[in-house]
């Protein structure tokens, strides 16, 4: 288990899900996880939390105006100053989707696509830190870039989400870098070069991984559930993994650790 007061800057610190079927997705992972959904705040557009042991895990937010919801998660990084941070990252090739805003007294936020194409958010937080728990089932424990163009997403995170950056592997068959820890030796979230089996038609994009305690029960409740699964349970180096999809088509993973 981590628990923490606010994530380190560059880091994961929040992950909210724009879904087509608000209702649906509230009463989907509130069985999945055991989460709470909170009511929708008229105030931030319908916006709602859900909660875990009444802690804020994830986010939700519906069709927004004329823009309808994509049925994605979304992964917001920590920034201690989200204006220079859009600064550095317009001028390392990303685009800016959502500039710097505030979030009343809560923080600040900005969505980009990073140079590679992924979806990404910026959060600068004020009162609220975004997720403080992690590594416990029903709570984040892993997040991932899979991207085409490896090289340029290690520079850009490194350049601009200031990463300290740990080369795991580096071969054809598996390429991959990860955040260190500036406070452990822990990892905080990894790169993976991707370019040899994404599939045509799907762009780079982060996903977050939500620990399991089993995740084969895990696929087996998601099924039940009315979701599908992408890539049934394997074990890997770093636990037993799993790709599904909500009962909306949003995709999420789910991953053991291994012990």
């Amino acid at each position: 288990m981590t628990t923490r007061d606010n994530a380190p800057n560059g880091s994961p610190c929040w992950a909210d899900l724009w879904t087509s079927d608000v209702e649906g997705s509230r009463k989907f992972y509130s069985e999945l996880f055991g989460w709470k959904a909170l009511e929708p705040s008229p105030e931030f557009g319908g916006y709602f939390m859900f909660t875990r042991n009444g802690v804020p895990i994830a986010g939700g937010m519906g069709d927004m105006g004329d823009m309808g919801a994509n049925n994605t998660w979304t992964v917001y990084l920590a920034s201690d100053d989200v204006a220079k941070t859009v600064e550095m990252a317009e001028a390392s090739g990303a685009q800016v989707i959502s500039p710097a805003m505030p979030v009343a007294d809560l923080g600040l936020q900005s969505v980009l696509l990073d140079p590679t194409g992924a979806h990404l958010g910026i959060w600068q937080p004020g009162t609220f830190p975004g997720f403080t728990v992690l590594n416990e089932v029903g709570a984040p424990s892993w997040f991932e870039l899979a991207t085409r163009d490896y090289g340029a997403a290690v520079a850009f995170y490194r350049t601009v989400c200031h990463w300290d950056t740990h080369t795991v592997g580096d071969s054809d068959e598996f390429r991959y870098t990860t955040m260190r820890d500036p406070h452990s030796d822990g990892q905080l979230a990894g790169i993976m070069d991707a370019g040899g089996f994404l599939p045509d038609g799907i762009p780079a994009h982060w996903s977050i991984y939500w620990e399991a305690d089993d995740v084969d029960a895990y696929v087996a409740k998601v099924k039940a559930l009315g979701g599908s699964v992408v890539f049934d349970p394997q074990d890997s180096a770093f636990g037993r993994l799993a790709t599904v999809l909500d009962p909306a088509g949003a995709q999420f993973k789910l991953r053991t650790p291994n012990r």
